[in-house]
């Protein structure tokens, strides 16, 4: 078997407050095959973002600090000096961060955003990084490149400012992206144009890619395997449609359950939206038992006071659920 292109093991990322140690990323393993696209879901605060800025050593320490191993072509990037970091990010691995108006210089134009990734990591000339900017802008279908290559990020609509974030990223061809809710901001059109221009450059330029969203629909769209994560804690891990098809964790079913379904006011048989009672953890608090136990209506005393493990719940399936495989055996 081949070895992962990204490989995470036992990621612990905490940041020291007044008030205590915040647990925003709990010891989180997985891997990222080359060409593949993996994706992590959650709701807002789980650690979804942490994670990915984790990866890229983006985390500033103090008040934040990183544990465990994060290896990226068998290389260990917690190992790394800084200056090694800086070849390899936006070159090797680039990033799509989630709100591109504060992400983009709003002082230089877009063309030279593009250019100074081109010059810094490929040594090339502000003419040729020029003309590469042009071909990026092309590549992720803005119009008039050669005019737009010389506006201010001011002067583009929302959709086309994340073109230009994704032009940016693959400015350098790299083998990892990792687009951090790339789709929020922008209206359910252009969400639709920008995750077929991601599916369309990833045949092309065969990156793998890490996609963090909340959106289910877009896991559905365009991910091969599914992260879900609860608290800073990987709670589930499968492949896309046995996810979908037969979720083994409660926090999953849940997120599934709270899905709008099209058509359904059509059929006559509305039906409400499921929510998931309670509230999220405080991350500055250890939990002994299992991380979802506060807002599980199936947790016992057991659920309570010992987390569950990671276990193989089916065929590249695995939970962390004490009652899982007694639902499986149901279903």
């Amino acid at each position: 078997m081949t070895e992962p292109l990204l490989s995470v093991e036992n990621l612990q990322t905490h940041f020291r407050t007044p008030d205590g140690v915040n647990r925003a990323v709990d010891g989180i393993t997985f891997h990222v095959n080359a060409g593949e696209t993996v994706a992590i879901v959650g709701e807002s605060g789980c650690g979804k973002s942490v994670t990915s800025m984790s990866i890229l050593r983006l985390i500033p320490e103090p008040p934040g600090k990183i544990a465990g191993a994060i290896k990226f072509e068998g290389r260990d990037l917690l190992k790394l000096s800084d200056k090694e970091m800086r070849k390899i990010r936006g070159n090797s691995i680039s990033m799509i961060f989630q709100e591109p108006m504060t992400s983009l210089n709003p002082v230089l134009t877009v063309g030279r955003q593009i250019g100074e990734t081109l010059r810094l990591h490929q040594g090339m000339s502000a003419s040729d990084a020029e003309k590469k900017a042009i071909e990026m802008l092309e590549l992720v279908g803005i119009p008039e490149p050669g005019r737009r290559v010389k506006e201010y990020p001011h002067q583009l609509s929302g959709g086309m400012r994340q073109r230009v974030m994704i032009a940016i990223a693959l400015a350098c061809n790299p083998k990892l992206l990792i687009a951090d809710e790339p789709t929020t901001a922008l209206d359910v059109t252009i969400q639709a144009q920008i995750l077929d221009l991601m599916r369309d450059l990833k045949r092309r330029v065969g990156a793998a890619i890490v996609l963090i969203t909340h959106d289910l629909g877009v896991v559905a769209e365009v991910a091969e395997r599914v992260i879900v994560m609860y608290a800073g804690r990987k709670v589930e891990e499968a492949p896309v449609g046995k996810l979908f098809a037969n979720p083994r964790h409660p926090y999953t079913r849940g997120l599934l359950g709270s899905v709008p379904k099209l058509g359904s006011s059509l059929t006559g048989h509305e039906e409400r939206l499921a929510e998931i009672p309670g509230l999220v953890p405080s991350l500055k608090k250890k939990i002994d038992g299992c991380v979802f136990a506060g807002r599980c209506a199936e947790a016992t005393d057991l659920c309570r006071a010992v987390a569950p493990a990671l276990e193989t719940k089916g065929p590249e399936h695995v939970a962390a659920c004490h009652y899982a495989l007694k639902e499986a055996a149901a279903a």
